[in-house]
């Protein structure tokens, strides 16, 4: 015989078990605090070699308690001068190097076969080599009497030799050769993204070429333009070995003004202040270009 009390109709037996509570904000909590152990370490990393550096470096900056070594990296003409040629020729070389690879990048991204294992085999070799090594070759098939210039004398193309090296035509070759695979491998990776429905179907909407390249295409490939931009000009901005090689002194950048008054001067103060001054001067143009760039892409 059943003895269970009978409840009123509506009404659902009220359980005798504790209702369970839930586990989801505990999960999350537990998850959080890990992320926030684990991301410890690499913080630490950061402040330690790259944080704490920057801050001895400005704080150097300041000799004998003064502003005078920021005044005068900022107001002398000759340290201004040399500061706005660097940036010049980091937005030359980055201009150069986007317009070869952008072409090298789409080819490697729509070749088919074997072409495009070839091409980035051919782009990760002078990773092989020393840019030191890389830069004196330039200087050898450069030179007064290196191959360029013998092959032109031999066949007549000119009647003097042609001076490429200890200017700026010099540095901005050596650069470009350097820095090129950095603006390739972001352009590739964004092409091989691309989808080619959307091409053909601005194609069958009537769209010429041009049109779907710079309408669909390019609009779809400029955060690749936007990093390999900033990689170029960044690595370019601080280089030293080849505009001291290929430009024999004739080429003046930050980096070989630093140089000299580390080295030749000893006035770690002022050679600090240049430091911090340039590395200002390159978030600020990073910051424009990705400003820049960014709105194009979202009036795009």
């Amino acid at each position: 015989m059943d003895m269970t009390p009978a409840t009123p109709a509506g009404r659902k037996p009220a359980s005798s078990a504790p209702p369970r509570r839930p586990r989801l904000s505990r999960l999350c909590r537990r998850g959080a605090g890990a992320s926030i152990w684990a991301a410890v370490p690499a913080t630490a990393f950061i402040a330690v070699l790259f944080l704490l550096p920057l801050a001895i470096l400005f704080v150097q900056g300041f000799q004998d308690g003064t502003l005078d070594a920021y005044r005068k990296a900022l107001t002398d003409g000759l340290y201004v001068g040399v500061l706005a040629d660097t940036l010049l020729v980091a937005a030359y070389v980055s201009l150069i190097c986007l317009l070869i690879g952008y072409p090298v990048a789409y080819f490697l991204a729509t070749a088919g076969g074997y072409w495009p294992t070839i091409g980035l085999i051919f782009l990760l070799l002078p990773f092989w080599t020393s840019v030191l090594v890389r830069t004196y070759g330039w200087m050898v098939i450069l030179g007064r009497n290196g191959i360029v210039n013998r092959l032109l004398l031999d066949t007549g193309v000119i009647a003097s030799p042609i001076i490429m090296i200890n200017n700026l035509m010099g540095v901005l070759i050596g650069m470009v050769h350097v820095l090129l695979p950095y603006m390739v491998f972001p352009l590739y990776a964004v092409m091989r993204r691309v989808d080619p429905n959307l091409l053909a179907a601005a194609e069958g909407l009537g769209a010429s070429r041009w049109e779907t390249f710079r309408r669909v295409y390019f609009p779809l490939t400029l955060p690749g333009v936007l990093a390999g931009a900033t990689l170029v000009y960044v690595l370019s901005v601080g280089f030293y070995i080849t505009p001291a090689l290929l430009g024999g002194g004739k080429v003046p950048m930050t980096a070989l003004l630093i140089e000299k008054q580390v080295s030749q001067f000893l006035d770690w103060g002022f050679a600090s202040a240049l430091s911090v001054v340039l590395l200002a001067a390159t978030l600020v143009v990073y910051l424009i270009l990705r400003i820049v760039l960014r709105g194009n892409m979202q009036w795009n």
